[in-house]
């Protein structure tokens, strides 16, 4: 298989912007959906991910290296098989199996290692050899390069918006929507940077003025589950107008199940955190007229598991 290069086409697709009458219809602003959901991954990650692998493939990389607690992995094994090229992927116990099952469907090799995605971190590094690429999940400029082209999706759709709802594990999208919005020169959009309690590295970052390590990760949104965010995500909470916000877990799950509901769609609490601000009318929406909602996605999630999380929650 031949493999391609950064001046081929993105890895990624062009997803649905859709207006949500039901998720609006509480609320004062118009609610407008990205759905990343739809990526062919799973999770907005084959963005960022896509153009990093293609640049790596373009420099002379021969297998490409990932450690994710599945969102991420699933994308770099994605974008692997579609340019022809070895894939591992180091995720931790943490990890779904269903998850597993998808990264090793799409050809690449999975090494459990890890109580948590820090684990599985620094175990990768450990497998790094010639010719290899680490793909960071959230910490690359790359990424937030490749993820900027969301904005530049919804900017050719014809939608502006003075509000943009994420949710934030590492911060790597976080990061690519603000680069989008200054490449697209629009004036500093207000973001709502979303967090579960107990995988809130950012949130609690901004409370103590500088970047911290959570301890552990005590949520079951463990997609959301770096107890340090990227750097540049803590930079920009002085640079740019980022609210974060904190959701419980019952909050993300709740907010997941009522997504099924209203749109037909299945996400993991990850995601469901960014939802649950707008069904539990985040102080964030007042006085907006349009705010769009980033749909990440998720691949470790189905309605048994659902119930599983619930099942945690309850005990």
């Amino acid at each position: 298989m031949t493999k391609k290069t950064t001046s081929a086409p993105p890895l990624h697709v062009k997803t649905p912007l859709i207006e949500s009458l039901t998720m609006g219809q509480p609320v004062e602003p118009t609610i407008w959906l990205k759905l990343e959901s739809a990526q062919p991954c799973g999770s907005f990650k084959a963005r960022g991910v896509g153009h990093a692998c293609q640049h790596y493939v373009s420099k002379g990389a021969t297998h490409l290296l990932a450690s994710s607690a599945g969102n991420a992995g699933l994308a770099v094994a994605y974008c692997g098989r579609k340019l022809g090229i070895p894939v591992t992927v180091v995720v931790p116990v943490t990890a779904k199996p269903c998850a597993i099952k998808l990264i090793e469907q799409e050809g690449a090799s999975v090494v459990i290692k890890g109580n948590e995605w820090d684990g599985a971190h620094a175990h990768a590094q450990t497998l790094l050899k010639s010719g290899w690429a680490y793909i960071h999940p959230f910490d690359d400029p790359l990424l937030w390069h490749g993820h900027a082209s969301l904005i530049d999706e919804i900017a050719n759709d014809g939608l502006q918006p003075d509000g943009i709802i994420v949710s934030v594990g590492g911060g790597g999208l976080l990061c690519g929507l603000v680069e989008g919005i200054r490449q697209q020169s629009w004036p500093d959009i207000p973001l709502l940077a979303v967090e579960t309690m107990g995988a809130d590295s950012l949130y609690r970052a901004q409370q103590q003025g500088g970047p911290i390590t959570l301890e552990k990760i005590t949520s079951i949104a463990t997609s959301l589950g770096a107890r340090r965010v990227a750097n540049k995500s803590f930079e920009l909470l002085s640079d740019y107008p980022i609210e974060t916000h904190r959701v419980s877990d019952q909050q993300a799950l709740n907010a997941c199940r009522q997504f099924l509901t209203d749109q037909r769609q299945l996400v993991e609490p990850a995601c469901g955190a960014a939802l649950a601000a707008v069904y539990d009318k985040a102080r964030f929406l007042n006085g907006k007229k349009n705010v769009l909602v980033v749909v990440c996605g998720g691949v470790g999630v189905s309605i048994e598991q659902l119930e599983i999380w619930q099942q945690q929650l309850d005990s």
